[in-house]
């Protein structure tokens, strides 16, 4: 437990404590932006890596008890979930984002607001807190919720970070895109900022998402040694 819950830590203040806060200012402005990134991936892949090895050692272990089992309806529900957060997040990383690592370029375009980006312009995080909250409703054991909740409140609070970190570097550049599009996905929408374009996204990038799920529910007791089918 205690080398779970060290790796669940270290993954997520990485995060929150160097890549969204001022503190990255400082490391790049001594390092440079390229050394910066370098270093950083270095540490969250081996961040991941360690997460989930601690991860597979714990499922096993006497501590780990289940506060809840899986249910026909909870796993008909995360079945439901996972199809919007694999479309979140295939979608999310095939637009164009001036949330994303060196795409602040976007903002310069005429049609820097499209797509997935009008429900929400962190579509990728918002799809990788949907695959989280979906697993946390099928695994009720103690190592899952170290898991998977510490990936829920990395995605839901990175969305705040990348904003505060864009809003100081970009500045009125940042707020112009900020103010017509949504953290919340659909809140843009539904307070008239913006209107829904399905036409925009097309069909091609949701068919890859669709495809990608499927290979996955097929792959999952060979990757991760349960099924994710009934």
């Amino acid at each position: 437990m205690t080398n779970l819950i060290a790796a669940a830590a270290v993954f997520v203040l990485i995060h929150l404590l160097i890549s969204g806060t001022r503190v990255r200012d400082a490391l790049v402005a001594r390092l440079g932006e390229g050394a910066y990134m370098g270093l950083f991936s270095l540490a969250s892949v081996a961040a991941l890596a360690w997460l989930g090895f601690a991860y597979a050692g714990a499922r096993d272990d006497a501590w780990n008890l289940a506060y809840w089992g899986v249910t026909p309806a909870g796993r008909h529900l995360q079945l439901s979930l996972q199809v919007i957060a694999f479309l979140f997040i295939v979608l999310g990383l095939a637009t164009p984002n001036p949330t994303s690592v060196k795409q602040e370029g976007v903002l310069d375009r005429d049609d820097a607001v499209k797509g997935i980006l009008r429900v929400t312009r962190h579509p990728f995080l918002w799809g990788v807190a949907i695959w989280a909250a979906g697993h946390l409703i099928v695994n009720g054991d103690r190592a899952s919720l170290i898991l998977f909740g510490s990936l829920l409140v990395l995605a839901v609070s990175g969305t705040a970070s990348i904003d505060a970190k864009r809003r100081r570097a970009l500045g009125d550049r940042w707020s112009g895109f900020a103010a017509r599009t949504s953290n919340i996905p659909f809140a843009a929408v539904l307070t008239g900022r913006q209107k829904l374009s399905l036409g925009e996204i097309g069909v091609i990038k949701p068919a890859i998402a669709l495809g990608v799920y499927a290979a996955l529910l097929f792959a999952h007791p060979y990757l991760f040694g349960v099924p994710a089918l009934p």
